[in-house]
C-alpha cells in the first residue's frame, strides 16, 4: 500500500510546481491566467528571503514497487500581517489531482500549513475560494475554516496592470 507524504519543496520541483498550477487552472477555468514561469518561481520560491513557501504532496510506493515516489498535489503560502491579529499565514493555492481526491491528501496539506503557522506565531490561517467550489467549502468548513464573506461580509478586490500604473503614477 502506497503512503502520502507531505514535504517541503524544493529547488527542483519548480517544473512539477508549475505543471500542477496550470492543472489548478485549468480546473478553476482560468488557463490564461497563468504567466509565472519556473524560473520565476524558482528564483522567488529558493534563496534568502523567498516570497512564497510550497508543500508537496508526494505518494511514497509500498515497499518493492517499481514506480518511485510521485508528486500529486501542492500547497502553496507565503506570511502576511494584520493589524489587529499579527502574523498570519495566506494559503494561496492548495490543489490535488483529481484522481487523488477523495484520499485525505488536500486534509493533509491543510494540517501542515496549520502546523506551520503555529509554528511561527500566526494568530490566523487564510485562504480564498471561488464562489462555484462548493466542494472545496464544504472541506475547508469541516476542518473548522470561517467564511468571512458570509461572516463578517469581507469582499476581496486587487489592483494589478495599467491600475497599478496609474495609481504608483507610472
Amino acid at each position: 500500500m502506497a503512503s502520502v507524504q507531505i514535504r517541503a519543496a524544493k529547488e527542483a520541483d519548480c517544473g512539477d510546481i508549475l505543471r500542477l498550477i496550470r492543472e489548478l487552472a485549468e480546473y478553476e477555468k482560468l488557463p490564461d491566467q497563468v504567466k509565472i514561469s519556473e524560473e520565476a518561481l524558482r528564483a522567488d520560491g529558493f534563496g534568502e528571503n523567498p516570497f512564497y513557501h510550497c508543500l508537496m504532496a508526494e505518494i511514497l510506493p509500498a515497499h518493492g514497487e517499481p514506480q518511485g515516489p510521485f508528486l500529486v498535489g501542492y500547497g502553496l503560502y507565503y506570511f502576511t500581517y494584520s493589524t489587529w491579529k499579527g502574523r498570519n499565514v495566506y494559503l494561496e493555492d492548495i490543489y490535488v489531482k483529481p484522481e487523488y481526491r477523495g484520499q485525505g491528501i488536500g486534509t493533509k496539506i491543510i494540517k501542515k500549513v496549520a502546523e506551520v503557522a503555529l509554528d511561527k506565531g500566526c494568530s490566523q490561517f487564510r485562504l480564498a475560494v471561488l464562489d462555484w467550489n462548493q466542494r472545496a467549502m464544504d472541506l475547508y468548513k469541516a476542518l473548522g475554516a470561517q467564511d468571512l464573506t458570509e461572516a463578517e461580509g469581507w469582499r476581496s478586490f486587487r489592483f494589478e496592470g495599467e491600475a497599478m500604473r496609474e495609481l504608483a503614477g507610472r
